[in-house]
Formats: C-alpha cells, structure tokens, sequence
C-alpha cells in the first residue's frame, strides 16, 4: 500500500493534494524552493497587512474552491463586490460597464457594438468550448464577428495576454475566457475575495496538514526525481536521498536546465506508452509590479486593458475592489504582465530597472499620476507560470499518472486547468491527482 508521497511545489496543487492525501491516511511531505507556500498564490506582508504578489479573486462558478473554503471554515470571510472593468485608448479611460458606456467607446462604431454584443452572447451559449480547440481565435472572431471588432477589441487583449503567440492561441480559450467574465451586470462583474487575502486560505490548508501529520519544507529545492528502473523511488535534495513510495511533481515536466525537478518523459512527448497524450506544452512567464499610493490611480475601475504598446498589459487598482482602509490606507496598483521566451530582459533585469520602467510608462498613461505618491513597490517574477493556449493543445494536456511507476503530476498543465487555467483548476488537479495514487491502492 503507497503511504508516503513526495509532493514537489507548494501551490494550490500541491497544497490540495496533500491536504487529499493526510485526509486519506497518507504521510506526505510538500518541498516548496521559495520562502513562503502557495506559488502565485503567495502573499507579500506589508505594513501590517497581507496582500498577493499577483491579482486574484473568485468566481461564483469556482465550485471546487468554495467547499474547499466552506470545509476550512473560511466561508464567512468570502465578500462578493462588483468590479469594474475599462478599455485605456486614445489617451484616457472608457468604462466599459453599462450598455451607454459600451456605446461610447470610441474604437467601435454602434454596428460594430452590436455585433459584438451579439458575438459574446452567442459564445455564451456554448457548451463545449474544447470543441473549439483546433480552430485559432483570430478565425474564430472574423468568421462570427468582423476585422473591425477583432483588430480594435480583442487584439490588443490578445497581445496583452500572448505577445508575439497571439495568433496561435485557440478560440477555446477565448471561448471559456468570455463565459468566466462576461458574469456583469448593470454595476460592473461580481467578484469574490478572501477578508485578510488569500492567505488565509494558504494557511488554513497548511495548518489542517500539519495536524493530520503532513510535513512542509520551504526553501527547499528538488535536485531530482530519482527513478529506478522505470520507477519513481524519492528526491534528491542538496546530494541527499528521500525515499517515497510515490511522488506528485507539480512542476511544468520541462527540458530547460530551470526546471530540472521533474524529468523528461519520452512517452509523453511523442505520444506513445500508456499515455498517448502528446506533449509540446510551451509556457510563458508573469510579472507583477504591485505599487503602493498616497491616493487612488483611477476613479473607480478596477480591471483596466491597456490598448496603446506600453511595458504592461493591464492595469488592475485592487483597492478599487476592496477599500483602502483594509490595508493601512494604502491604494494598491499592480502592472501586469505576461513573458514569452523574446522577453527574457524583463526576467533578468534588476527589479529597480523594472520598477523605473513600468512608473515612467504609468505616467505617459496618466499625465495627473506623481511618483512621489508612490510608498513602495515590490516587484514579482516567475517563469513557467501559465501554458499558451494554442491550437491543439488538448492532445497535449498531461495525464495525473505517467508511465513512470509511482509519478504522478498535477499542475497548470493538467486538464482541469483548460481551456483556461484558475485557481480552482488547481484545486481540482490537486484533488483528482490524489484520487488516482488512492485508486491505486
């Protein structure tokens, strides 16, 4: 009977498994390489108070992720808000909330509105959004909608997400991507978060993990999987062996030197062996500078979509969503952005470069904007954090058991992160990877 399970990453993934897992009867022990759990999820503690080093909030369809807050007794601390959300162009910002600001947006003529009303009602009622998966986004809106619509609307949104891959991502994921966002009424789109942040999720799970007996390491890397003739035996950490009679690797199965954990597996990547799933998963990396201000950025919007070429792809003002007198009095901004492999001087460039980079670009955006009202900055960056949704991925998405006996993954890269990745994806990988090393019993 498999007892002891290695759980390499301490992101909702991993975290989840492992909380399955002693929940089970199993002896677990998480690795996490950074200082603190939760992966993006994690949480910078500033003046007293916690906020994520990367937007985040809840959906009501994130069913998984609201029992798991319900069985950990956070459900009292969920507040559902409504955010607004807004399109930068032409030098200023056009709420996008009601059908008159919808009709004042300068870049679509009233046809053009209409018809793209009617292009996400008709996504809306579809089903099955994998069904898209072999037919590009760029096809997808010009067939169903018009040049017009897809070059002044989506393509900027497109970019901002994808760079350069933009017209090799699927109209599955726009597909999914509309029906998660388009839950709006006349006040803007309902959103949840955690009173305290998400890190008090982290912690609850951590804690229940702790006491059922799990074990948690932090700031502590996996050299490698070891495996003996075609079977995961334990890690290797620092030249030591840790043996295990299973390990869930929750890291992207890459062949760059960065992510060395996991190993390559030639049955996954030509599509043979047990798993005929394919593979070929390209990923990009996020980076997140989260600015602290004396005052608000922007009246009221909480979602900005920038639509001139600048550093960031967004602008999201959290505190246009949860009030400032939650966190000191500090007015929270973060400039989000996505990396694909051509960006890697962002990844590697000291943060204060970043961070001067990103302010001088928020001023041309915002003339009225003073950087002596900025407290501080903290600036996040990780590789490998989110797949590109291209054309065909679904033959790609990774099974939870490979064809190496006893490893397991789950992670961004598993199913229930497509066509369009989210916390509750990882919770649901979590739990299901899981279920398979119990099933196997």
């Amino acid at each position: 009977m498999t007892r002891r399970v290695i759980i390499i990453g301490g992101g909702l993934a991993g975290l989840t498994a492992a909380y399955s897992l002693t929940g089970s009867g199993y002896e677990t022990l998480i690795f996490e390489k950074d200082s603190v759990l939760g992966g993006m999820l994690a949480s910078y503690n500033i003046n007293g108070y916690s906020i994520e080093k990367y937007y985040h909030h809840l959906f009501e369809s994130d069913n998984e992720l609201l029992h798991l807050i319900d069985e950990l007794g956070l459900r009292e601390r969920v507040e559902w808000l409504r955010a607004t959300t807004g399109y930068y162009t032409r030098g200023r910002v056009f709420p996008l909330n009601t059908p008159i600001q919808l009709l004042r947006y300068p870049d679509l003529k009233v046809t053009d509105m209409i018809r793209l009303a009617r292009f996400v009602m008709r996504s809306r009622k579809i089903e099955d959004p994998i069904a898209l998966d072999e037919v590009t986004a760029r096809e997808w809106i010009l067939r169903s909608a018009n040049r017009s619509i897809f070059d002044n609307f989506f393509a900027p949104l497109l970019k901002s997400k994808f760079g350069r891959e933009m017209d090799r991502v699927s109209a599955a994921w726009l597909s999914s991507r509309i029906n998660l966002r388009s839950n709006r009424g006349l006040r803007g789109e309902r959103l949840g978060y955690i009173r305290g942040g998400f890190e008090e999720l982290i912690r609850a799970i951590e804690r229940e993990i702790r006491e059922r007996g799990g074990v948690i390491r932090c700031n502590t890397e996996v050299d490698r999987i070891t495996i003996e003739e075609g079977e995961a035996t334990g890690v290797e950490i620092g030249g030591s062996f840790v043996p295990s009679d299973a390990v869930i690797s929750t890291v992207p199965p890459s062949q760059e030197k960065k992510t060395p954990a996991t190993p390559k597996i030639p049955e996954l990547e030509n599509g043979t062996g047990t798993h005929p799933t394919g593979s070929g998963i390209r990923y990009q990396g996020s980076l997140c500078l989260l600015i602290g201000l004396e005052e608000r950025l922007m009246k009221e919007t909480y979602w900005l979509n920038i639509r001139p070429e600048t550093p960031f792809g967004a602008v999201i003002e959290h505190t246009n969503l949860i009030p400032p007198e939650e966190y000191s009095g500090d007015h929270l901004v973060y400039l989000a952005t996505y990396l694909q492999e051509a960006d890697e001087s962002l990844m590697t460039a000291r943060e204060e470069e970043v961070a001067e980079l990103y302010i001088t670009a928020l001023e041309k955006l915002f003339p009225t904007f003073n950087r002596e009202k900025v407290l501080w900055w903290r600036l996040a960056r990780e590789r490998c954090t989110a797949p590109i949704y291209e054309t065909g991925y679904r033959k790609r998405i990774l099974p939870y058991k490979t064809p190496i006996k006893n490893l397991y993954l789950a992670g961004i890269f598993s199913h229930p992160n497509y066509p369009e990745r989210s916390m509750n994806g990882s919770i649901r990988a979590g739990i299901a990877c899981a279920g398979e090393i119990i099933k196997a019993v």
